[in-house]
């Protein structure tokens, strides 16, 4: 007995360790850090997730209640939800060791790590579950850990844990199918939801196949499977209430962001035709072009495909049985390419990228019944092995003769090495195990892993990474120029910048700021930042167009402006998105070759003393220049009308290759000569030292480049809304030109317009605003307290905390109530004077998520108890 555990154990460690080696050995090939000068980071990892993993890595060892509330991401925002989706996988402090420019590295070997437990999971619910033992294991295991989800999703480092929480599932599942207690799979799903909800509604959804067609393998009567399903789906609810402390609060937050964007209305239609997905069926059936949208990632390899065809067209079980999986199988194929099932497995929401995110389900469910199909000692009559040829072959001649349509991600050697492997696995289905057993499961182990391998391999040949310099330089410049920073000033405030690499920087280098990337941003905050002109979407804000005016209001303490364009060494470190002239006016505080930090005199504080103007201040204007006047006026008890953006007029005008126009904004340029370049030249010479800004449309950088003075304007280039330049600053007699060059024969000059701010009026409203401000004593990422002592005049505590629910203010040590302007910001009713005033942030629903989650715990132990008490007495 204990030799053969040691047996178990050792083809259990093999299971881990024989993909981490292939996988680690293919990375190692690609130079990947820490192997090579380049990185496991492309896509959303090297954009976003990588960024969420440094956040998480500050808030653990730095500032934990981050983990609830972050002013880091935009403005500030919720982080419990988010982090609920991103970050709550256990195996991420595996991260901790790594800092900055390192963490690359260190997620290629969580990513290998995951790698590894997939296919440890899977060896071990098979060990348990199936016949299949020893070196055998290796020819499922390492299929499902190498699928062609895992493949295509590895950048998608959250998804990943789901690999080996699967199996667990399934094996607690089986439990309660099979009367041996439901524990297992109540604990197993509870981790799985508050390891990612997303992924654990997959997994819900596919237990509920999995069980009904499990059901229909044995000859039990009805009423027994009636009170064993009974149990399943108590047990599922049970595991709900185990993980509420993360569900409630998950879904309050979903409510207010990504859910927003839920679907109402159903479109009953197919997404593509289903012939598509024999193409899938190909080695390396993946490249870049398959991630916005494309069909479902499920190669698991030949051998897995014939085990399971051999298990429809065997007697292997119950004709109900193999029925029921063929309804199940057909169930997701539909579901892959109709838009309702699609719907309802992302949750309502029509994936934006990485298509049919649950197909890993459909993977396991090919390997799961290939092991129960390729047990040791099976044979199969001749009629199965010729249908299981007869099918390759069907599903192979609309591939040969390109039947399917535009496929550009498989090529001929492809489906010929895909031929081969088919080959080999129909012959192995005639194999009789009992004259070589040694040699005929090496056989089936070198096939099943080969055959993965050279479609991993391949699929990941199609893509690039990011250089670990481009990701390493960069971090650490940004790292060294923010901790700059927070050694001479500790306190509350924003950095902004002109240069960035993602919107979610203030995550990697732990700073404040009006950037982020996520489904989980709230909206009003995504539609207030546009409409003062800087970049924003429905996932996205980023704080590239400031002006002096929403430097001031915003609280942007400090600024990081890059040196040497960004340069060094010829070497683009510092990616550049903005041109902020108006910052010569700030006070440099330090540079470096690459970055000069200076600090705003005229940032205001977090909260501050305001007119109550501001409480009725509704938006009537698309103009972001004449809406942020609106706004700093309103504070500051002055007319709205009065703007402190006033509208200039070019001094020179030059068309060249164009026909005139008499208007600059709003005109269509046209060429003359549509074979010659044209362009636009715009020349003022400002009569003042005040800001100059120009307003561009949200499409005219499609068609049109745009210089200052012959040297490119800086400008980040995706935006919905009119954005604000700036041009010139301290540039009185000097003239200025701008010139549009033509991309294309026409052009739109939609909202083209150049602005001055009256600085003289801008400071005097500076002025009264900083009379009062909220000078902040302690703080922490979801409290802060402070005196305030309001001026006559000032009866609004004005904040620019974004309005999210979970905020609670006190003030003397009452309670009082939040009131929202702007759709956007909290701000407090007061009375002039001096005041005590507290901020704090409770997730909504936690208290009681924490509560139902308690609850659930203690009867997880005590019903058992309960249970046993309870058969005494009866006994």
């Amino acid at each position: 007995m204990h030799i053969q555990r040691r047996h178990r154990r050792l083809w259990l460690t093999i299971s881990f360790f024989l993909p981490v080696l292939l996988m680690g050995g293919y990375f190692a090939y690609r130079g990947m850090a820490p192997f090579g000068s380049s990185s496991i980071l492309t896509v959303d990892l090297g954009q976003q997730y990588v960024d969420f993993f440094s956040y998480l890595r500050s808030t653990l060892l730095h500032h934990p209640t981050s983990i609830f509330y972050s002013f880091s991401k935009g403005l500030g925002g919720e982080m419990w939800g988010t982090n609920a989706y991103y970050l709550f996988s256990p195996l991420n402090l595996i991260l901790l060791p790594f800092a900055g420019k390192f963490l690359s590295a260190g997620i290629l070997i969580l990513v290998l790590i995951k790698y590894g437990l997939a296919g440890l999971s899977m060896a071990w619910l098979l060990d348990q579950t199936t016949e299949q033992h020893g070196g055998r294991l290796l020819a499922f295991s390492t299929p499902y850990s190498m699928m062609g989800w895992m493949i295509a999703n590895q950048l998608n480092v959250l998804w990943l844990d789901v690999l080996w929480l699967l199996p667990l599932v399934i094996y607690g599942l089986l439990a309660i199918l099979d009367g041996r207690g439901w524990r297992f799979y109540l604990a197993a799903l509870a981790v799985t939801m508050i390891d990612n909800y997303y992924m654990a509604w997959m997994v819900a959804l596919f237990t509920l196949l999995f069980a009904g067609w499990y059901l229909t393998t044995t000859k039990e009567p009805w009423r027994p499977r009636v009170t064993v399903f009974s149990r399943y789906l108590l047990a599922s609810i049970g595991a709900t209430t185990l993980a509420a402390v993360v569900l409630l609060p998950t879904v309050f937050a979903l409510t207010k962001s990504k859910g927003t964007y839920t679907s109402t209305s159903v479109s009953f239609k197919w997404e593509y035709t289903p012939l598509k997905i024999l193409a899938k069926f190909v080695p390396g059936s993946f490249n870049f072009d398959q991630m916005p949208s494309g069909q479902p990632n499920i190669y698991v390899g030949m051998l897995m495909v014939a085990g399971f065809l051999a298990y429809l067209l065997s007697r292997r079980d119950r004709w109900p049985a193999r029925l029921s999986a063929l309804l199940v199988t057909a169930f997701l194929v539909v579901s892959f390419v109709w838009s309702p099932l699609d719907l309802l497995w992302h949750l309502g929401q029509y994936p934006v990228w990485y298509p049919s995110r649950f197909s890993f389900v459909f993977c396991f469910w090919l390997i799961w019944l290939a092991a129960r199909t390729l047990e040791p000692g099976t044979t199969f009559s001749w009629p199965v092995v010729l249908g299981v040829a007869l099918i390759f072959l069907v599903g192979a001649l609309p591939l040969f003769f390109n039947w399917v349509g535009s496929v550009n991600y498989i090529s001929q050697n492809q489906l010929w090495i895909g031929a081969g492997f088919a080959a080999i696995a129909v012959v192995i289905l005639t194999l009789r195990r009992q004259t070589s057993p040694a040699l005929t499961d090496a056989l089936i182990v070198l096939l099943a892993v080969c055959d993965v391998s050279t479609s991993a391999f391949t699929a990941l040949n199609n893509i690039s990474y990011v250089s670990q310099a481009e990701f390493g330089n960069y971090t650490a410049k940004l790292d060294a120029a923010v901790n700059t920073i927070k050694k001479g000033d500790q306190g509350l405030y924003r950095i902004a910048k002109d240069f960035m690499r993602t919107k979610d920087d203030p995550f990697q280098a732990d700073y404040n700021a009006a950037d982020h990337f996520s489904s989980t941003i709230e909206p009003s905050v995504s539609s207030f930042v546009g409409s003062i002109g800087q970049p924003a979407g429905d996932g996205f804000i980023t704080y590239t167009n400031g002006t002096e005016l929403t430097d001031s209001l915003l609280g942007f303490k400090y600024s990081l402006t890059a040196n040497n364009n960004g340069k060094q060494a010829g070497t683009q470190v510092l990616p550049l998105t903005s041109a902020r002239y108006d910052w010569d006016r700030q006070t440099t505080l330090s540079s470096s070759k690459l970055v000069t930090i200076k600090k705003n005199p005229t940032a205001l504080p977090l909260a501050f003393g305001a007119s109550d103007q501001i409480l009725s201040l509704s938006k009537n204007t698309l103009d972001p220049l004449n809406y942020q006047s609106q706004i700093y006026q309103a504070l500051a008890g002055k007319s709205t009308n009065d703007s402190l953006f006033k509208v200039q007029n070019f001094d020179h005008v030059t068309f060249i290759n164009l026909h005139e126009t008499t208007q600059i904004t709003g005109a269509v340029l046209t060429k003359v000569d549509s074979a010659a370049p044209a362009a636009i030249r715009l020349t003022f010479k400002p009569t003042t030292n005040d800001p100059y800004y120009l307003t561009l449309g949200n499409g005219i950088l499609d068609s049109v480049t745009i210089t200052r003075n012959g040297k490119a304007l800086n400008q980040y280039d995706t935006y919905r809304d009119t954005v604000a330049v700036s041009v010139a600053d301290h540039a009185k007699g000097k003239s200025v030109t701008i010139t549009m060059t033509l991309k294309k024969n026409s052009a739109w000059l939609q909202n083209v317009s150049l602005y001055r701010l009256n600085q003289a009026s801008f400071m005097a409203d500076y002025h009264k605003l900083a009379q009062s401000p909220l000078k902040i004593t302690n703080y922490s990422s979801t409290k802060l307290s402070g005196t305030v002592k309001l001026k006559k005049g000032a009866t609004t505590l004005m904040t620019t905390i974004p309005a999210a629910a979970g905020w609670h203010a006190m003030v003397d040590g009452r309670p009082v109530k939040l009131h929202k302007v702007l759709s956007t910001f909290w701000a407090l009713k007061l009375t002039p004077g001096t005041h005590q005033v507290t901020f704090y942030f409770v997730p909504p629903l936690l208290i009681w998520g924490l509560l139902i989650s308690l609850g659930a715990f203690a009867a997880f132990f005590a019903l058992p108890w309960w249970q046993k008490v309870t058969a005494r007495r009866r006994s």
